[in-house]
């Protein structure tokens, strides 16, 4: 299934993409996309509904109406640095032997088409293009892959944008570089785990008013889907709803010769195969 939520800033009402395109608004009988659905077998119960009477929940024109990032708004919003080598390459950086992973503030969460914004003092605002996972289950201290395959309630685009200056020349922190508003856009869908057989032959790519940018594949990851999901549970319990993005293929602004950055009225176009795609207009905060 792809999961939606639609509605303006605040109240998004739940809805479902189905196999034939529609999108049907199923809020009369969820509630919410958010870590309790997940948690509570909310998938499954849908599916079930779906498959008895999808003619029951009524069609949204999802033209008519504004995308929100596809669950509410996560308790955490965990990332991976330099997950593919080619990336780690043109960042001038070694290629890490574990995983490197650091936070974007959930404030920064957004819907797959909203404005980005530029903060007031950025020189150096990026793009990445990233495979998202969101966790479907309560868990710590998972005892391998095959259990992390387990807790994944779905897959869905992250634009993980990022300010260079913030995060490299203002000390060793990331999150400052990576937490400004709107520098979180997701979605436009959670596909379920069920409908994505192997989350590492994706391709992906990204564009900047109409240029290509980013050409990848999760196939480059250095570390797994399921890899990354096992190792954060050994350090921090992961909730249903959080969301961790894995990492971005290389041709970020950073990495051109000179670099290069946004500016307010750039438009930014992210897809992931099967996922669906992003658009977001660049404004100045």
């Amino acid at each position: 299934m792809k999961l939606m939520r639609v509605g303006e800033v605040g109240a998004e009402r739940p809805a479902v993409r189905l196999s034939d395109g529609r999108v049907v608004d199923v809020s009369a009988r969820f509630k919410a996309f958010d870590g309790a659905f997940l948690g509570s077998g909310g998938i499954d119960k849908l599916r079930d509904a779906l498959a008895k009477d999808a003619g029951a929940f009524p069609a949204v024109d999802v033209s008519k109406n504004r995308i929100g990032a596809p669950i509410a708004r996560p308790g955490n919003i965990i990332a991976i640095g330099l997950n593919y080598a080619d990336h780690a390459r043109e960042a001038g950086m070694e290629i890490p032997k574990e995983p490197i992973v650091f936070f974007k503030a959930p404030s920064s969460y957004c819907g797959p088409n909203d404005t980005v914004l530029i903060p007031r003092t950025s020189v150096k605002t990026d793009w990445e293009v990233e495979l998202g996972i969101v966790i479907g289950k309560n868990c710590a201290y998972l005892k391998d892959e095959a259990a992390a395959k387990a807790v994944i309630a779905g897959y869905t685009i992250v634009n993980d944008v990022s300010e260079r200056a913030f995060q490299i020349e203002r000390g060793p922190t990331w999150i400052k570089g990576k937490s400004a508003r709107t520098f979180c856009p997701t979605g436009p869908w959670l596909v379920t785990a069920d409908e994505v057989a192997d989350p590492q032959v994706l391709t992906m790519s990204l564009k900047v008013n109409g240029e290509l940018m980013q050409n990848g594949s999760t196939g480059t990851m250095i570390f797994g889907c399921h890899h990354v999901v096992w190792y954060v549970s050994q350090f921090m319990d992961l909730e249903a709803g959080d969301l961790i993005a894995t990492g971005t293929p290389p041709g970020v602004g950073m990495g051109f010769k000179p670099p290069r950055y946004l500016k307010a009225g750039d438009v930014m176009e992210l897809e992931i195969q099967g996922l669906g795609t992003q658009r977001q207009a660049v404004g100045q905060a």
